[in-house]
């Protein structure tokens, strides 16, 4: 999947796609996220796609949906 590379993801867009705020706290960290700079400001969903993650590409998807 190929996201432009301006688009920032935030909490809404995963909360958006099904997923707690606990859960993605989580996944972020596990994933070497800053949760807390996550929260403020978003990130990119081409750093999102990296890890590979399932869970990435879905939120990304729903994104890009939104426009």
């Amino acid at each position: 999947m190929d996201a432009p590379p301006d688009l920032v993801i935030t909490i809404t867009d995963v909360r958006r796609a099904g997923y707690c705020a606990s859960g993605a706290k989580r996944w972020f960290t596990d994933h070497g996220f800053d949760f807390r700079d996550v929260l403020k400001n978003g990130v990119s969903a081409e750093a999102m796609l990296a890890t590979g993650d399932a869970m990435a590409e879905r939120v990304v998807a729903g994104a890009l949906r939104r426009g």
